[in-house]
């Protein structure tokens, strides 16, 4: 479905963006290696105020798990005010890639699911938004839906501030790892599905991404092949076959599902291969175009940097040109 240029223009003027100052991306103690950066812009969700909220916020804590001063992989939990950090190209070629980092529902990883290919994304011509989104076992109102609530919101954001930023509303696409692959499936595959109310003018948009890459995604919420971590803090330990069914995004596949780009390691011994098999079926099932790669080593969690150097390191490129063919960049 093609995006109504007109209301996204009409969204872009009716929605305040510059109403209150910006929050802060999340940020470390320890000094980044030498030729990186934080990002300094970034564009809060919910600037009326996070719906939903606990009777206790969490408190938003980022660690440093990496004890090599040339590598940084942090990571944040706790987020209480969900965010987009954005990195923007020299010259733009009008795309937009949303990225949704991993960390198993309890954490975001920042650098090699997040900035790392931010950065990467920003140099090949593409405007990059990194969610920084509310995990479920923080005691939102929204539940399991409080994740796929801010990406929705932000696929509205970025797509309202497009034409004024010079971009172009249609060609906006998402990428996500592990957890974070799941929320991208989640998003490509329940886009329309009512999660909060709107607003402003923003959510008269759409939330469906041009394109959906889930990277070494979590995908089943069943044993075998679930991921038990991140099934346990979306659903719960206890949850229901119905309430499986709900948050499996193999399960929830239709005709208005984007083409997707689907990236698993067969050595993964976190989040099992048959993750993406069972996504790919799906999706082949429903008619939906869907690229798959799939490496004998590279383990889970690979990212960005822990691929460098291995055959599964050309997977940027892979992305890269599937995204061309796409129409996307």
């Amino acid at each position: 479905m093609k995006l109504d240029r007109r209301s996204a223009l009409l969204a872009a003027l009716a929605t305040p963006f510059a109403a209150h100052a910006q929050s802060a991306p999340p940020r470390g103690d320890k000094p980044l290696p030498a030729g990186l950066a934080d990002p300094t812009e970034t564009i809060d969700l919910w600037p009326k105020g996070v719906p939903g909220k606990p009777a206790r916020l969490p408190v938003e804590k980022v660690e440093e798990r990496s004890t090599n001063a040339m590598l940084a992989d942090r990571s944040v939990s706790g987020v209480a005010n969900p965010r987009l950090a954005v990195f923007r190209p020299r010259v733009a070629n009008g795309a937009s890639v949303l990225i949704m980092p991993g960390g198993g529902y309890v954490r975001i990883v920042l650098d090699h699911e997040g900035y790392g290919l931010a950065r990467w994304l920003a140099a090949q011509g593409f405007t990059a938004y990194v969610l920084f989104y509310r995990l479920p076992g923080d005691g939102w109102k929204a539940g399991p839906d409080v994740a796929l609530s801010d990406a929705q919101r932000a696929m509205r954001l970025i797509r309202a501030r497009a034409i004024r930023d010079a971009l172009d509303p249609e060609r906006v696409a998402a990428i996500g790892f592990s957890a974070g692959g799941h929320l991208c499936a989640d998003l490509a595959t329940r886009h329309a599905t009512k999660t909060y109310d709107p607003v402003d003018a923003a959510d008269r948009l759409g939330a469906r991404p041009m394109l959906a890459a889930p990277i070494y995604p979590v995908i089943s919420m069943s044993a075998p092949d679930a991921h038990m971590g991140s099934r346990k803090q979306l659903i719960g330990e206890n949850a229901s076959a119905a309430l499986e069914a709900a948050h499996a995004p193999h399960r929830n596949v239709d005709k208005s599902t984007p083409p997707c780009f689907l990236l698993h390691a067969e050595d993964d011994d976190v989040v099992p291969v048959e993750n993406s098999l069972l996504l790919r079926a799906a999706l082949k099932a429903a008619g939906v175009p869907v690229e798959t790669h799939l490496f004998p080593y590279g383990s889970h969690g690979f990212g960005m940097t822990r691929a460098m150097g291995k055959p599964i390191g050309a997977w940027p490129e892979l992305f890269l040109s599937w995204t061309r063919s796409q129409g996307l960049a």
